[in-house]
């Protein structure tokens, strides 16, 4: 059986087995990570791994799994930020008004 040596914040290094460890791997590169609980502490560790961390943990036995980043994530956004003025007075609105029931009730009809 594979081991895998990986490093734990709290504990140091840790030995797994490829069961011990989720390999993430992303459509964007860079937010592909891999992530295993210590055995020791008990903590989820987490850690980026770039195309070489992919390849040496697939070879040794661990499934990726394969996700999609959002096309929204990556968009170009104008306007000004949302501020949390902005979203409390849409929160007053939506419980002032019937916005959304009447939406609602005219894509029934």
């Amino acid at each position: 059986m594979t081991t895998i040596k990986a490093s734990c914040p709290t504990c140091g290094e840790v030995e797994l087995t490829p069961a011990d460890v989720a390999l993430m791997v992303c459509n964007h590169a860079p937010l592909s990570y891999y992530a295993f609980d210590c055995g020791t502490c008990g903590a989820e560790v987490r850690k980026p791994a770039d195309d070489h961390v992919v390849s040496l943990l697939v070879s040794g036995g661990v499934p990726a799994q394969v996700w999609d980043l959002p096309a929204e994530v990556l968009e170009i956004k104008i306007g000004p930020a949302l501020s949390y003025d902005d979203l409390l007075d849409f929160a007053l609105l939506l419980g002032e008004t019937d916005l959304l029931a009447s939406l609602v009730d005219r894509a029934v009809a």
